[in-house]
């Protein structure tokens, strides 16, 4: 069967360029140079029958590739199955007993990969065409494959394909010996915007002998590199909203447990944690039960996640925290001692080491706008996920039963108990819908990272910073504070480095709390 494929593959290449290019036959003598002898005699064998659009080289090529050629002291045959034709001639052949097969090392077969996607660039499917090209992309061209293209670009009707091919084009005669030759390659290529066109240029331009070569070289590498700078700034702003992103979804339920019931919750990161494992074992449980219905594993991750955390956070405000209301001092002790207990309990049920959690597909690659900027699609998602989160939390303060609860607990706890207020669960709640919260932080960081037992420890000091610059129990200072220090920590992770970037926004905080320690958005009348 593989042979019938190759069979059917080699006389589609063989009629197509039969229509399609003046074909000159491969002789016996041009055959056996490109299957015998060292590797850059071969290739430049290889490279002539390019150039000429030898009749006989598709087949070849695919056989060569397949490993279906053999090779006597008269003939270069290509096999199939238990039979045999002359490369050269197409005609029917026997199999001698000596035939040796034709042995292609990863120089060879890389070349003869290239040259077969060139052969593809004249398909008459552009889908076809189109992966030809893509795959050329990634290669280095050699300048026996010029004439190739532009025949390829003549018979191009595709616009987005024949910009490809110029600039393909542009590539090849950017080391050719007439100036002119190369200054209509730069002038090309100066409408590009990739990395690879910068980098090509540069080279050239430190190897450029003529004067007005260099002038436009110089030019055009401003224009790429002006080009490349507006996708380099979007790609830092779209980063810092991402990571800003998932500062807000981290500070999310810190905003409540601190800033609406003013526990200081050093285990809020390892309520995270959890949420992240839950979405592991939901994973494992999909992959080993339902693999069928893996691609929809986050959709229940996401729920279980917010339980598990909930769980555990009402758990600890039950047993522990609720002795220590208004005593911040023992809440911050006893908040740190539980998050070693949770961390080292996670270290003896799942490991010490890292475990990695699956993007679903529809999660996974990015979108591109630009040839330097693509945006991943799990971070579009997270971005897209803390805002709902956000309007879900919004709504449930501002608009529910519990939110006013929890409101009225929070403003003046004795005129709610006296009203008829259950205010002993109404802080279970609160502390358990900060802590799911948490643990939905966790499920989203888990589509970006790998999962371990140290991943609240990244964040808790962020997070914190986040409530206290955007003003304790105010959400909108939350959003703005966390998208804010998201953007500035990269802008300056840019110009400084991740390290110094950390210390010039711990700086900003700090001096701006000296000048307003009430935060971005401050309680105002009663409420303060």
């Amino acid at each position: 069967m593989k042979m019938t494929t190759l069979m059917v593959r080699i006389g589609l290449l063989l009629a197509l360029l039969g229509v399609l290019l003046p074909v000159h036959a491969l002789s016996p003598a041009e055959a056996r140079a490109i299957v015998q002898g060292e590797t850059d005699e071969r290739l430049a064998a290889l490279d002539q029958a390019v150039s000429r659009a030898d009749g006989g080289l598709p087949a070849l090529v695919e056989a060569l590739l397949a490993d279906a050629v053999r090779v006597t002291h008269a003939q270069v045959l290509i096999v199939e199955a238990d039979q045999a034709r002359d490369a050269a001639t197409g005609q029917p052949a026997v199999l001698p007993a000596e035939a040796e097969e034709v042995i292609s090392n990863n120089r060879m077969r890389s070349a003869l990969e290239a040259v077969q996607a060139s052969l593809r660039l004249l398909s008459p499917d552009a889908g076809v065409r189109g992966a030809a090209v893509t795959e050329l992309a990634r290669r280095t061209l050699e300048p026996a494959q010029l004439p190739l293209i532009d025949k390829a670009l003549a018979a191009e009707t595709d616009p987005a394909l024949r910009s490809q091919l110029k600039g393909m084009r542009a590539a090849l005669l950017i080391g050719a010996a007439d100036p002119t030759q190369r200054l209509e390659a730069v002038r090309q290529l100066a409408g590009s915007g990739e990395p690879a066109v910068r980098s090509l240029l540069q080279e050239r331009l430190s190897a450029e002998p003529d004067a007005g070569v260099r002038a436009a070289l110089r030019q055009a590498l401003s224009q790429v590199a002006d080009r490349l700078a507006w996708g380099e700034r979007l790609g830092v702003i779209f980063t810092g909203i991402s990571l800003g992103s998932i500062l807000l979804l981290v500070a999310l339920g810190l905003a409540i447990t601190y800033g609406l019931m003013g526990v200081i919750n050093m285990a809020h990161g390892e309520l995270m944690m959890i949420g992240a494992y839950a979405t592991y074992v939901v994973q494992n449980l999909f992959r080993s039960h339902a693999p069928g219905w893996f691609e929809a594993y986050i959709l229940v991750a996401l729920p279980v996640s917010f339980l598990a955390a909930a769980g555990v956070g009402a758990l600890l405000e039950r047993s522990v925290l609720r002795w220590l209301y208004g005593r911040p001092l023992e809440t911050l002790l006893a908040t740190w001692g539980i998050s070693l207990i949770l961390m080292q309990t996670v270290r003896s049920i799942f490991g010490a080491q890292n475990v990695p959690v699956e993007n679903p597909r529809w999660l996974s690659g990015g979108l591109a706008l630009t040839r330097n900027l693509t945006l991943p699609y799990n971070r579009i998602a997270i971005i897209v996920f803390a805002l709902l989160v956000l309007g879900g939390v919004a709504l449930l303060i501002a608009r529910t039963r519990l939110g006013l609860f929890v409101r009225g607990v929070t403003q003046n706890r004795r005129m709610a108990a006296c009203v008829g207020i259950n205010t002993a669960r109404i802080d279970t709640y609160a502390f358990s819908l900060g802590a799911g919260i948490a643990g939905l932080a966790g499920c989203a960081l888990s589509q970006i990272g790998n999962v371990g037992p140290d991943l609240g420890q990244s964040y808790i000091v962020d997070s914190f910073m986040v409530v206290v610059l955007g003003g304790v129990g105010q959400l909108a200072g939350t959003v703005v504070a966390a998208l804010g220090l998201g953007v500035l920590g990269k802008l300056f992770e840019g110009m400084a480095g991740a390290v110094l970037a950390k210390i010039m926004v711990l700086v900003l905080i700090v001096v701006f709390i000296q000048k307003r320690p009430q935060g971005l958005f401050a309680l105002k009348g009663r409420e303060a």
